[in-house]
């Protein structure tokens, strides 16, 4: 008999209620469709389970039955998804600083609603990492340059503050606009920084590039006085270091960040840790479309979807 697991989740939803609209309501589906569920299950299963009138829901004999195997049933099946949720891992990959409170309350939302877990792995090139599957879903800040076939999920734009070495003249200056930038040497991370040559035309570009490979290369090459730096806002709040200054930043773009995972990979959990993430994400984002990495322009929505398409 092809009888499925919606079919006994809707008649034990309903035996328990005793009412198909209750029961509709604790499904989220509609009314019609939980009844057209129930008739095909007593079809298929060539027998009445309930006893309906305009104003009761009944077992009959069979259907009393019947619910003391279904439930056995679906709870036997809980548990041995229980088991095997609980063993499950989402591998988050970042290269600095996780966006904060967004990411304790996405990863505490997640495993609450899956039982998974989630592994925060810090790595200098987490979009390397991820085309070598040693990540599941790669934390980006920037402009991305994903994997063929990725997909790339928008969370917000940070804004970026500039920082210079403590005696540097741009500290006593007390801020330093966009444009002012090429005046300076910068210090740029070429793996996951999110600002270098590349923002601005060639025209404007400062003089003298220092490249570092790493947060943490990046940060002390700004502190030994070799040039400044331009980074989102949340160093600021997450870094000490007492050779360094933040200085406010006028006219700077914002720096978007990005979630990016490979489409082949473990889709159902990867899409409940997304739709979590998108959850949580700071309300009052600007809207930059989701890109297919396979054509790089904004997706249209209809060949790559998330959360409408569970």
């Amino acid at each position: 008999m092809d009888v499925e697991l919606r079919h006994l989740r809707a008649f034990t939803s309903v035996a328990r209620h005793r009412s198909f609209s209750r029961a509709a309501e604790e499904l989220l589906i509609t009314q019609p469709a939980l009844s057209r569920t129930i008739a095909q299950l007593e079809g298929r299963l060539s027998v009445r389970l309930f006893d309906r009138s305009s104003r009761h829901v009944e077992l009959t004999d069979t259907g009393a039955e019947f619910l003391v195997h279904a439930e056995r049933v679906l709870a036997t099946l809980d548990q041995a998804l229980a088991a095997v949720g609980h063993r499950a891992t989402v591998r988050l990959g970042f290269g600095w600083l996780l966006p904060d409170p967004w990411a304790q309350q996405t990863v505490s939302r997640f495993e609450e609603s899956t039982g998974a877990s989630v592994d925060l792995i810090r790595t200098d090139d987490p979009l390397q990492a991820l085309r070598q599957r040693t990540l599941d879903i790669a934390l980006v800040r920037g402009d991305v340059d994903a994997p063929r076939g990725a997909r790339v999920v928008h969370l917000c734009d940070e804004p970026c503050v500039a920082v210079c070495f403590e005696r540097c003249d741009l500290a006593r200056l007390g801020n330093l606009d966009w444009a002012d930038v090429q005046h300076w040497p910068l210090v740029v991370n070429t793996v996951s920084g999110t600002t270098g040559p590349w923002s601005w035309p060639v025209d404007q570009r400062s003089a003298q590039i220092i490249e570092t490979a790493n947060y943490d290369e990046w940060l002390e090459t700004v502190a030994a006085n070799r040039g400044i730096g331009i980074v989102p806002e949340i160093a600021q709040r997450r870094t000490q270091h007492p050779a360094v200054r933040f200085v406010p930043l006028t006219n700077a773009p914002p720096s978007p960040v990005s979630l990016v995972c490979l489409s082949d990979a473990q889709q159902a959990l990867i899409r409940r840790f997304l739709d979590a993430a998108v959850q949580v994400a700071p309300p009052k984002r600007s809207h930059i479309p989701a890109l297919c990495a396979e054509c790089r322009r904004p997706d249209d929505r209809d060949r790559h979807r998330w959360s409408a398409d569970r």
